[in-house]
């Protein structure tokens, strides 16, 4: 069941779908249509991939007495039903034998705002029961898209939201995710939150600009570092055991000297921005140890910090 209101992305989202791989199973698909938009679905594409469509234009014919007679013509493994928003999917009804298996709801994110005010009642019948949101056309947008996440989860904290824009999905952290209190006197990174930060700052720098950060780190003396200067990182390993990096941001300290590689200590640091050669000619993180405490060892499973 694929839902949301006109020109919100149902049909490139289907065509999709239809076009990939693993949707080239056996037998007929059932293409029910509620409403035709500007993008049309390809005879080509329809017949390679044994679906047969069929068009219902009023609400009043989307029963289950119709479905069933569909269903009875056509015989379908499977049945997908691009629904008109505009029409109230708390009244929908289906064939007692038919069982949604997954039910996705697209959205305009240029055009969210104006259908969350106006049309909310509606938008929540959709969201309700979807298990995946899908924003799209988020060219340009920033932290509103976090804004509209909390909007959406209100309604359906369960469901999946993903974002995308022109170049496709979005991975972007926004402040309300992250795992840890911008506004605390001292941000205290956990495995999990170090990770987080890291990657955070490379997009978001100005959140971290100013504040403090406290974290068990193990120290990296690169050689060719300037004098006075060492990196406190962790290993990660982001996909498997045999693909590990040391992640970490330069950081200056006046006692760099007594550190050797590979000791562990917990940092606490002030973050600011420098222009590094590291950045290529970009401003980027730049670490003022404030003070620097030797640390125990953590456990072997507890050194690497996983992303996967």
């Amino acid at each position: 069941m694929i839902t949301g209101f006109l020109e919100s992305g149902k049909t490139e989202f289907i065509n999709y779908t239809l076009s990939q791989p693993y949707f080239q199973a056996k037998g007929t698909t059932l293409l029910i249509l509620c409403e035709e938009g500007e993008i049309e679905y390809d005879p080509e594409l329809l017949k390679a991939t044994r679906t047969i469509k069929e068009v219902i234009e009023d609400e009043a014919d989307f029963t289950p007495d119709k479905l069933q007679e569909l269903d009875k013509a056509y015989k379908p493994e499977r049945v997908i039903i691009e629904f008109n928003g505009m029409w109230n999917y708390k009244n929908v009804k289906l064939p007692w034998f038919w069982s949604i298996e997954q039910q996705i709801t697209t959205i305009d994110a240029s055009t969210f705002p104006m259908y969350y005010t106006n049309m909310k009642s509606l938008l929540n019948e959709m969201v309700k029961k979807s298990e995946l949101i899908i924003f799209n056309r988020c060219d340009g947008m920033g932290e509103e898209l976090a804004t509209y996440k909390r909007n959406i989860k209100a309604v359906n904290p369960k469901a999946d939201i993903v974002f995308e824009d022109a170049q496709g999905e979005i991975s972007q952290i926004f402040e309300a995710d992250l795992p840890f209190d911008l506004k605390a006197d001292i941000i205290e990174l956990d495995n999990y939150g170090f990770g987080i930060f890291f990657i955070d700052a490379m997009d978001h720098l100005d959140r971290y600009v100013g504040k403090k950060i406290k974290y068990l780190a193990q120290v990296m003396k690169p050689d060719g570092m300037p004098a006075g200067m060492f990196v406190p990182g962790r290993m990660a390993m982001t996909c498997c055991a045999d693909d590990m990096s040391f992640l970490g941001y330069p950081c200056r300290y006046d006692r760099v000297s007594e550190l050797n590689n590979k000791d562990w200590i917990t940092i606490t640091a002030h973050v600011g921005k420098a222009a590094l050669p590291e950045y290529e000619g970009h401003e980027g993180p730049l670490l003022e140890a404030l003070e620097v405490l030797p640390a125990r060892e953590p456990a072997p499973r507890d050194q690497v910090i996983s992303f996967s």
